[in-house]
């Protein structure tokens, strides 16, 4: 009980982001994640590419 009245104390003090701010931070994670995965499939397509010239 001692570690759940710890965790309640700690969560009191926390400082939780606002809408605006979450919202901003979601906006950019989506467009990282977006960014990555056409990279990635940039790069798979150009190796698939070269591969098949080889092959």
């Amino acid at each position: 009980m001692k570690f759940l009245k710890g965790v309640a104390e700690e969560m009191k003090i926390v400082t939780w982001p606002t809408k605006t701010k979450l919202t901003k931070d979601v906006i950019t994670v989506i467009q990282s994640t977006l960014l990555f995965a056409a990279f990635f499939w940039v790069a798979d397509f150009v190796i698939d590419v070269i591969m098949k010239s080889f092959i």
